[in-house]
């Protein structure tokens, strides 16, 4: 009898975490729940020219585990865009990456780049973005296949700020916050 009581309590602490993190915490969130922000996200304006990004990765346990600059170039043609990527990790590890963006007139945005699995989708509302991807790790790094979730969050100053949590059956296993921000002329 104690058994059951055990288990019983076990998978409904696992169900209402799970509810939880659905229904309140990072998954939770909606575009829609930005529609009101006072500053409204346009990626063709604010993800535009050279950008310098900064930020870190954190493990499944919340700990940092990598740490990153990287030197971004975003060029528009109207509704389509190419953001190339380079990135420089605390490791002396270097990364390329070239993202194919298009936004619709409904401000639904998909993106390809090479590692990734398919093809992103996303939307921008109000003053967020939201993209959903399925990205390749490198070989060196595993070669899994992770469900990404990607939000960004404009600033008052035009910063945007980057959180993106990478799930493997449904699992948490990293999460990244960066910063990403113009670089001001010489």
């Amino acid at each position: 009898m104690t058994l059951t009581v055990f288990v019983l309590g076990a998978m409904l602490m696992l169900a209402l975490f799970w509810l939880r993190e659905r229904l309140a915490g990072f998954l939770g969130q909606r575009p829609d729940d930005y529609t009101n922000d006072v500053r409204q996200i346009d990626i063709r304006r604010d993800l535009d020219g050279p950008l310098i990004c900064e930020g870190v990765i954190y493990g499944p346990m919340g700990r940092v585990v990598s740490r990153f600059v990287g030197d971004f170039h975003v060029t528009w043609d109207g509704n389509r865009g190419v953001m190339a990527e380079h990135f420089k990790y605390e490791t002396g590890r270097e990364q390329h990456r070239e993202w194919s963006l298009s936004v619709g007139n409904d401000g639904r945005i998909h993106a390809t780049a090479p590692d990734l699995v398919g093809e992103g989708e996303g939307a921008q509302v109000g003053g967020a973005v939201c993209l959903r991807y399925r990205i390749r790790l490198p070989e060196d790094s595993g070669g899994h296949v992770l469900d990404t979730t990607d939000w960004m969050y404009l600033t008052p100053n035009g910063t945007i700020v980057n959180r993106s949590q990478f799930r493997k059956y449904g699992l948490k296993v990293a999460e990244l916050v960066a910063t990403m921000r113009k670089v001001e002329p010489a």
